[in-house]
């Protein structure tokens, strides 16, 4: 039986350390080559933008989608999921906080395998809905005791950090400036819809981790093309969803300062194919623009727990 869940049940049934272990499994499938991704379509139309990711993840025999929709300033998620035998649906699910929750566990993934072990502050640009579950992800998988956060109201900033620090019980403070959020931080996380840098590429230090969670489109671009040279790895998702949407990315291939054949995929490096950090001293860089795949594997444990606990509504097909 085919069921529905609403954004309430969904949320109830999610954890940081379920989706950071869906996210960290479906990756390592991703770089042994065994699941199936194809990077982001969009609509356009005068007042809507539809946007679609697909893909299969065999070892959870589901293949699936999720598909948003952007209007108003507002985003709706939906992932939908079936049975990758049978070819029958098996579920659709309310997604905005599972997305949000797999973004954020993609970063914390990423630091898991990148960061420095003994990372313990972090700078974060953005204090957005996207910012919460970067942190969230961060904490579980880094020592981290504190984190400067960085964002244009500041009202909504100190806001913001109040309930971060009731949350992760971690001292989460506003940041003075952009200068203040990198300087002294071991991990950087970004994640706004800035069309510009965020910082001085003079600010990053040896050693340091960036995570770059917003440029998911050719119109944004968090880092400037000296952040990027600084970094001795360039870990991204995918090289093919990479190569149509890091926005940070395209102006050094563009220049031939970079080229795919030196970005290793997050999940080569959970894997072990490709190496990721191999030095303390390295500057490490996960430029991430998302995959069905994560959503998929995410949505499979919800799923599988609401069954367990009886929850969702029968779909009439």
């Amino acid at each position: 039986m085919a069921i529905y869940l609403n954004e309430a049940e969904v949320g109830g049934l999610l954890d940081m350390p379920m989706v950071l272990g869906a996210v960290e499994q479906v990756m390592a499938a991703h770089g042994r080559g065994e699941t199936i991704d194809f990077p982001r379509q969009r609509v356009r139309l005068p007042a809507t933008m539809t946007h679609l990711l697909q893909g299969g993840v065999p070892a959870v025999n589901l293949s699936g989608l999720k598909v948003y929709t952007s209007a108003g300033g507002r985003n709706r998620f939906w992932v939908h999921l079936f049975d990758a035998t049978s070819g029958d649906p098996v579920a659709v699910l309310e997604a905005d906080r599972l997305g949000m929750m797999r973004t954020g566990a993609a970063g914390g993934i990423a630091a898991k395998w990148l960061a420095r072990a003994d990372a313990r502050v972090a700078g974060v640009f953005g204090a957005g809905w996207q910012a919460q579950g970067q942190i969230l992800a961060l904490c579980a998988v880094r020592p981290v005791e504190r984190i400067k956060v960085f964002a244009r109201n500041p009202d909504r900033l100190q806001a913001f950090c109040t309930q971060m620090s009731l949350d992760t019980g971690r001292e989460v403070v506003p940041a003075a400036s952009a200068e203040d959020t990198v300087r002294g931080a071991d991990v950087v996380v970004t994640i706004t819809t800035s069309p510009k840098p965020l910082f001085d590429a003079a600010w990053l230090a040896p050693g340091m981790h960036i995570t770059a969670a917003g440029s998911n489109s050719l119109a944004r671009q968090e880092l400037s093309e000296a952040a990027v040279r600084r970094a001795d790895v360039i870990c991204v998702d995918s090289r093919e969803i990479a190569l149509r949407e890091a926005g940070d990315l395209m102006p050094l291939l563009e220049k031939g300062r970079t080229q795919p054949g030196r970005w290793v995929e997050l999940g080569e490096v959970v894997a072990g194919i490709r190496p990721g950090r191999t030095s303390d001293a390295q500057i490490t860089l996960f430029e991430s623009q998302g995959m069905a795949i994560q959503d998929i594997a995410v949505a499979a444990q919800v799923v599988a727990r609401a069954r367990e606990r009886g929850l969702g509504t029968a779909l009439p097909y």
